[in-house]
């Protein structure tokens, strides 16, 4: 009993420390001179009455604004280190919608809408397989949709299958241990789907991500420079397969327009030639 009446004397010898100049007594109790609101409260204890301290609205706004700012400052660092852990090539890591030059609303508009009702692409599993010619900016929408997700809180991994296969050819028997690992990941993004090379062991490791990632219910985002016909017509047995798995998992999304990477070296030569004299 003597610790608690200690804990009380120790609320009412902070009230005494917190008090500011404007403060002022009524009714036996302190006030705060900013909002008018009482720094004090009654309290009983053993037919003894205590004032310990209280927090007036204005200090009470101060704790939550406070509270609030710790709050986004670790949900900042939260994000961070899922953008950190997500994305293989850090250069996605600024490619947002806030980057959109605005040339293909369609895709963007999809994209978008993709991100919005991602609660419910992840409940049925449900992604994208963005598919067109080079430098159209598949890659560009697939890492914003991730960097989307991720401000939202939501673990996602942005990779391709070439720095996936070393990663799994550098392990001896942690193969398939990887590859359930990217089940930690609500949204997985392979970029460039086709480009890896053509072994039987990529094809495998191809197979095997894709065939993980549908039995696991998560969705899939997939880019490729390869053409409607030829998702369609697959090469061999081994791509219809795959492709076959991502028809399943993947809605086919065309990303058409002009090469922005053709345009960005053209404008890059151009200034070059005018540093150097050459225009």
């Amino acid at each position: 009993m003597n610790d608690v009446l200690r804990a009380f004397e120790t609320l009412i010898a902070e009230t005494d420390r917190q008090a500011d100049s404007g403060d002022y007594i009524q009714d036996g109790l302190l006030y705060c001179g900013r909002c008018g609101k009482p720094r004090q409260c009654r309290v009983t204890v053993l037919g003894v009455e205590y004032k310990p301290y209280c927090m007036c609205d204005c200090e009470a706004t101060k704790y939550q604004q406070e509270r609030a700012e710790e709050e986004r400052r670790e949900r900042m660092k939260r994000v961070q280190r899922l953008r950190e852990t997500g994305f293989t090539d850090r250069e996605m890591m600024g490619w947002t919608f806030d980057l959109d030059d605005g040339s293909n609303p369609k895709v963007s508009g999809v994209a978008k809408r993709y991100v919005e009702h991602f609660g419910t692409m992840r409940e049925s599993g449900q992604g994208l397989l963005l598919f067109g010619p080079v430098g159209t900016g598949k890659t560009f929408y697939a890492a914003c949709i991730a960097n989307a997700l991720i401000d939202r809180g939501i673990p996602c991994c942005v990779t391709n299958f070439a720095r996936l296969s070393n990663v799994l050819q550098g392990t001896y028997d942690g193969k398939q241990a990887i590859i359930d690992g990217m089940k930690d990941f609500d949204l997985l993004v392979i970029d460039d789907l086709g480009a890896e090379r053509r072994t039987d062991y990529m094809a495998e490791t191809v197979w095997s991500i894709i065939d993980t990632r549908y039995r696991s219910g998560l969705p899939l985002i997939v880019t490729t420079n390869m053409t409607a016909e030829e998702l369609k017509h697959p090469a061999d047995v081994r791509d219809e397969r795959v492709f076959s798995r991502l028809y399943e998992m993947c809605l086919p999304v065309e990303v058409a327009g002009k090469d922005h990477r053709k345009g960005k070296l053209i404008d890059h030569h151009n200034n070059m030639k005018e540093l150097l004299g050459l225009s």
